[in-house]
């Protein structure tokens, strides 16, 4: 699919769409909690999908009625030798070491660009854990055989906060008098959601800092209900809009979130946007942009939305934390750059530094590289050109944002579908 983007006025009202990152915990949490969960406030992108199917594969019966999901499990108790993540990151990640509770042989696998992400982490700690696990040189599918035996072990934090959740999640079931020690973590803030969502189940982690997790006692997730916050990675997108085009209010926001991406309202201050909250709703305005500076380690998923801010900006930004998009569903920084470049923006690449030259979009045809971020990225970017832009394979927003092109239009955005050209 080829969505065309106009300037236009963004002036609008809308509700944030669900955390994809909170629902994959709450349906992992549930797979763990014997009983039944009622999780409300459901997303069905491609990723909550796929985590859908996931939890189904391990054991659990999942009944879905609109946004409401009701999870009842007995354990882990596999339904097929071979778990399916579609292109999910975090699924896989998180489910790998939940699923090696099990004490039997499964294979762990994906699709797409989610069989280019190193998982060479399994291979290092699962069999400290009395796991054994074989992968393809380092990358998806994995070979598992559990079951799963918590120890006191140290891990490597520093390629991805995703592999810690798992660990903390399968730990919260079984785990007695160890402990989880973790250098170099990256994304601390997810590791915050995933630790309040064990909570919501019943399951408290003792914990100095981001350093050490301890486990002194076995403890039980128990059902419970559950309700999906906002997603600000999402949210990001459309609080951008505002800022460069007009006016946007966001509703279902949770200003004490967990979900680092909420950073994108300190960026949108530096730049000078004007923020309003009102409890759970967050309004942006535009006012003159300029350039800024910004540490994006933490939160990576937001390279995307302030590079589209940035490229509105007067002067240069400067953001830090490059080093972190190798292995997302693209090599983001070098595809920001190359197509941000189609656009007319300067983007350089210095080590562990992006610096973007604001300046003028102006007509161009992008490709989203097969990447949600890139596509959302771009057309919000085009909302403030001098053109047309068109966006290439825009689709790809279906993995976590598919309603993002009703809402982009609901709040002004002059967009339309055309035909897909072939690609050489």
């Amino acid at each position: 699919m080829e969505i065309v983007i106009n300037k236009a006025v963004i002036d609008g009202e809308i509700t944030a769409n669900p955390s994809k990152s909170a629902m994959q915990r709450a349906l992992a949490a549930a797979l763990l909690a014997e009983g039944k969960s009622v999780i409300h406030n459901l997303g069905l992108s491609d990723d909550g999908r796929a985590a859908l199917g996931v939890v189904q594969a391990l054991g659990a019966d999942v009944h879905v009625e609109g946004s409401v999901a009701e999870v009842v499990s007995q354990g882990i108790r596999p339904r097929a030798s071979v778990i399916h993540c579609g292109e999910a990151g975090l699924c896989m990640r998180m489910f790998t070491p939940i699923a090696a509770l099990y004490d039997g042989q499964l294979t762990i696998s994906g699709t797409g660009s989610l069989l280019n992400r190193p998982m060479h982490f399994f291979e290092e700690v699962l069999p400290r854990l009395g796991v054994s696990c074989q992968s393809r040189s380092g990358f998806p599918p994995l070979q598992i055989k559990g079951p799963l035996h918590p120890a006191d072990i140290t891990v490597d934090g520093s390629l991805s906060s995703q592999f810690l959740t798992g660990l903390l999640m399968a730990y919260g079931a079984c785990a007695s008098g160890v402990s989880i020690q973790v250098q170099e973590l990256k994304s601390k803030e997810y590791v915050d959601l995933t630790l309040q969502i064990m909570d919501s189940f019943g399951v408290k982690v003792e914990r100095e800092g981001y350093a050490l997790f301890s486990f002194p006692r076995k403890q039980t997730y128990r059902p419970t209900t559950y309700t999906v916050e906002g997603d600000w990675s999402g949210a990001a997108f459309l609080l951008v809009a505002g800022a460069i085009a007009g006016r946007v209010t966001l509703r279902h926001l949770s200003r004490q979130s967990a979900q680092p991406d909420r950073a994108i309202t300190q960026a949108l201050y530096q730049a000078g946007a004007f923020l309003i909250w009102d409890d759970d709703r967050l309004t942006v305005q535009h006012h003159e942009l300029r350039g800024f500076d910004f540490d994006a380690t933490d939160c990576p998923d937001l390279f995307p939305p302030l590079v589209a801010l940035a490229s509105h900006c007067k002067g240069t930004t400067r953001l830090l934390g490059v080093q972190r998009l190798t292995h997302k569903e693209s090599d983001r920084g070098k595809t920001l750059q190359e197509e941000f470049g189609k656009m007319g923006i300067d983007i350089q690449l210095a080590g562990n530094e992006m610096i973007i030259k604001g300046g003028k979009i102006k007509p161009a045809t992008v490709f989203s590289h097969h990447d949600h971020r890139i596509a959302m990225a771009t057309a919000v970017a085009a909302l403030a050109g001098s053109g047309e832009v068109t966006v290439q394979h825009a689709e790809a927003v279906n993995k976590s944002y598919p309603e993002f092109w009703q809402h982009l239009s609901q709040i002004g955005g002059k967009i339309r579908s055309v035909p897909s050209k072939v690609m050489s």
